[in-house]
């Protein structure tokens, strides 16, 4: 069943990881960069450049290139090739997984404002899985 890998269309994977990355920096660098910053308390810091950091760059990259394999795998593998079917296998480990996973690791004495930080980063997921998962089957 998941003896899929020479049928996943891998320049597909490319693209949606690439536009899952960049949804990302467009998420938490122009859309939310306030929300954000105060879901982990730093509202009143000073931004030090930290987002510029080799790991904050890297680090997600890599998680996204990982979720998005995952997906083409799981889309081979469930035979799944529609639209409306990607949309729904989306939403499921989108909210199912990702959304409540982020949630549950904010949950700790060092994120601040947990729902808040859960909300802004799990719908990043949320989204990002939409995306890539129409891509996947687009392409």
């Amino acid at each position: 069943m998941f003896n899929v890998l020479s049928s996943i269309n891998w320049l597909g994977v490319a693209a949606a990881f690439i536009a899952y990355f960049l949804l990302g920096a467009m998420w938490y660098l122009g859309l939310f960069p306030k929300p954000y910053r105060a879901s982990l308390g730093k509202e009143n810091e000073p931004d030090t450049g930290q987002n510029q950091q080799l790991l904050y760059i890297v680090g997600p990259a890599v998680c996204a290139l990982i979720i998005t394999i995952t997906c083409a795998v799981l889309l081979s593998a469930l035979h799944i090739n529609t639209y409306g079917n990607a949309l729904r296998f989306a939403l499921v480990v989108g909210v199912g997984y990702l959304f409540t996973n982020t949630v549950n690791i904010a949950i700790n004495p060092n994120i601040p404002r947990p729902f808040f930080y859960g909300l802004i980063t799990g719908s990043y997921h949320l989204v990002g899985m939409v995306l890539v998962n129409l891509l996947l089957v687009a392409l």
